[in-house]
């Protein structure tokens, strides 16, 4: 399991101080949410902010390209730091073009799921991609919350790359925090975005320390999480 921080819910008046932060709070991850105004209804981060987050941190660059053209632009991101370049399969941008894209660039390459696409829909660029990005909320904006339907998605997705042997990892996003990271491991998730979640804690490293626990605990003992209903669960703690 690794942990890919959002700063679209951090203080950007600050990023050093955002940045030293995680990795003190030893996250393996940071995740760039790229929204256009146009395939999504919101608008944050460009390349200069990005090259200027990079030239703040050695952190791994995971960045989520929610834009109508993403081929257009990937390299550019690449050059700005990114070191995963995720996109979205309902883009404007030949899927099969980007990922070569972004794998000539010099970054790895992933592919996007809205909630309303089916799971099968990223079945021809598995093989091609090293990540799958599961949205567990509709993108465009932080602290929503979770999609429990999304469960049976990743599910899917996990079984499939097992049975073919291929070497994608499942990543989600969206209302990802404590309480809902178990059911999306047992899913066979392998990032866990978190953004609202992490960045409202008063202790930041106490809460990485917290979600790896409770991932420690699923993956020793898999009847420590219950089913999820049909309506959703939430965990009491």
């Amino acid at each position: 399991m690794q942990i890919s921080a959002s700063i679209l819910s951090a203080d950007m008046a600050n990023l050093i101080a955002v940045t030293a932060g995680l990795e003190h709070a030893k996250v393996d991850m940071l995740h760039f949410d790229v929204m256009d105004g146009n395939f999504v209804p919101n608008i944050t981060f460009g390349m200069p902010v990005l090259a200027a987050i990079d030239r703040c941190t050695p952190l791994f660059m995971d960045v989520h390209l929610m834009i109508a053209d993403p081929l257009r632009y990937a390299a550019q991101f690449v050059e700005a730091g990114a070191d995963l370049v995720t996109f979205h399969l309902e883009s404007e941008s030949d899927p099969k073009e980007t990922i070569d894209a972004i794998h000539q660039a010099g970054a790895q390459a992933g592919i996007v799921l809205k909630p309303g696409t089916p799971w099968d829909a990223a079945i021809p660029y598995l093989e091609m991609a090293e990540v799958v990005l599961v949205m567990t909320v509709e993108p465009g904006f932080g602290g929503q919350s979770f999609l429990w339907d999304m469960v049976d998605k990743v599910t899917s997705l996990h079984r499939y790359i097992r049975q073919h042997n291929l070497p994608c990892r499942i990543e989600v996003d969206g209302g990802i925090n404590v309480e809902t990271a178990p059911y999306v491991l047992r899913a066979g998730a392998e990032i866990l975005v978190m953004g609202s979640y992490l960045f409202h804690q008063a202790n930041l490293y106490a809460a990485v320390q917290q979600i790896h626990a409770e991932a420690e605990k699923f993956f020793s003992d898999k009847t420590c999480v219950p089913d999820v209903p049909a309506n959703g669960y939430s965990m009491k703690k």
